[in-house]
């Protein structure tokens, strides 16, 4: 029987500090992207950035691959002309790309450079994977709404091209991406990567008479800061925040997953913080690892209680066993569900102190858990003495009031060594 092949595991770089996070707690690959030809607006990377970032990963072993997944109006194909001439200097391992326009342009001006068939794309049968293995593309990521059954299939049907999924993070209420939502409601437009989640938001449901003569339908939603602007619906008695999607997670069915031979698993979230990175791709990681190391009594509990500290919607597998029913969505709030937050980073150490940059107010008292990169379980610190890093005063209360505040704790030299620079830290939100 031919071994089963370990997935390379896939975490989003929006940042370049995200990018060494990632590959700090385990990720094997990342994929980024730099403003106006993908689809996250909200990226910092600047091109000096992504060489820097991409020549650590290569120093590491690791791999980068570039997003150019916008879909292309007139107007944008001179700034995709100017990022592959970019491409040819920055010497990413591949680029995830969406419109055959670019797929065509790239594989004429680098064609030893690999391409993978964005999730926008739609791939969810053997018919269109094959299609684009015949163009010439290297990987392709399957569309969110392929179930189980079909990517075995898919697996078994396409041997000679590599195939990715996601695993984890945001889902849209609308097809892979392509809602019209924010773009009808506010002008800002999901392709073009600056949603306004507009399916987060409050909605109220009112019954009224028809508003049109042959309008059979008695319901219509209101959203909280557009008042008096009704938009025909059908619902029931469940619908206060009807479009809300759990997010995904398919970790806790990593047993039926890991066996088919998928290459790549894909984490969400290029515009989410370091925090999200770290957790993500260490809980993930050693899910991985563990099951390898021992199918047989691998069980999801512990890690999907460490992926419960995330802000989250709460979880859903999706499309994963078909169509998904109500369950995968949440009716009745938009707010995260963990009871975790992102307290700050840790930036070095000197004289038995290490030093973190805060994310947010730190006090007396309050217990921190730094999450070593070198084990599973946090490490747990009551705070009891702890330093302003620009003065040296001992404090009893600092906030995060500018970029980059941060703070001494005193430490063992036993726990130090296992927080190297970037080394995320949590605390409960009521803390």
């Amino acid at each position: 029987m031919k071994p089963i092949k370990k997935p390379e595991l896939l975490l989003p770089a929006g940042s370049l500090n995200r990018l060494k996070t990632a590959f700090l707690y385990g990720a094997d690959a990342v994929y980024a992207g730099m403003p106006g030809v993908c689809l996250r607006n909200k990226i910092s990377f600047t091109a000096e950035e992504m060489k820097e970032g991409i020549e650590y990963a290569h120093n590491l072993g690791k791999k980068v691959y570039l997003t150019v997944n916008l879909f292309t109006h007139n107007k944008d194909i001179e700034r995709v002309e100017n990022f592959i001439t970019l491409l040819k200097d920055l010497n990413p391992d591949g680029v995830i790309v969406a419109d055959p326009g670019v797929f065509a342009r790239i594989k004429a001006e680098i064609p030893t450079l690999p391409l993978h068939i964005s999730t926008q794309a739609n791939v969810c049968s053997t018919l269109t994977v094959n299609f684009w293995k015949s163009q010439g593309a290297s990987l392709c990521v399957l569309g969110r709404e392929v179930p189980l059954h079909e990517i075995k299939e898919i697996r078994q049907a396409c041997p000679d091209i590599k195939i990715e999924t996601f695993v984890h993070g945001a889902l849209c209420v609308s097809y892979s991406g392509r809602c019209l939502l924010s773009n009808f409601m506010t002008g800002r437009s999901a392709n073009k990567g600056n949603c306004a989640h507009s399916c987060r938001w409050r909605y109220k449901i009112y019954e009224a008479e028809p508003l049109k003569p042959n309008d059979d339908s008695s319901y219509y939603i209101e959203e909280e800061t557009r008042l008096g602007k009704l938009m025909r619906i059908d619902e029931d008695e469940n619908g206060t925040y009807i479009m809300n999607s759990r997010d995904l997670c398919w970790l806790p069915r990593l047993n039926d997953l890991l066996p088919i031979g998928i290459d790549s698993f894909k984490i969400e979230g290029r515009n989410k913080s370091e925090y999200y990175a770290a957790i993500t791709a260490r809980t993930y990681r050693h899910a991985i690892d563990d099951w390898f190391n021992d199918p047989k009594n691998w069980s999801p509990d512990k890690y999907m209680d460490e992926l419960m500290t995330l802000q989250s919607r709460g979880y859903t597998v999706g499309f994963l066993d078909g169509n998904a029913g109500p369950e995968a969505h949440n009716y009745d709030v938009s707010a995260s569900l963990g009871d975790w937050r992102y307290a700050g980073l840790v930036r070095g150490a000197k004289e038995g102190r290490v030093i973190m940059e805060i994310k947010h107010k730190i006090q007396r008292g309050m217990v921190l858990e730094f999450l070593s990169p070198y084990q599973m379980a946090p490490i747990q610190i009551t705070v009891e003495d702890f330093f302003d890093h620009r003065t040296g005063n001992e404090a009893e209360v600092i906030s995060s009031g500018h970029l980059g505040q941060a703070i001494e704790i005193p430490l063992s030299p036993e726990i130090i060594k296992l927080l190297p620079e970037l080394t995320v830290v949590r605390t409960k939100i009521n803390d």
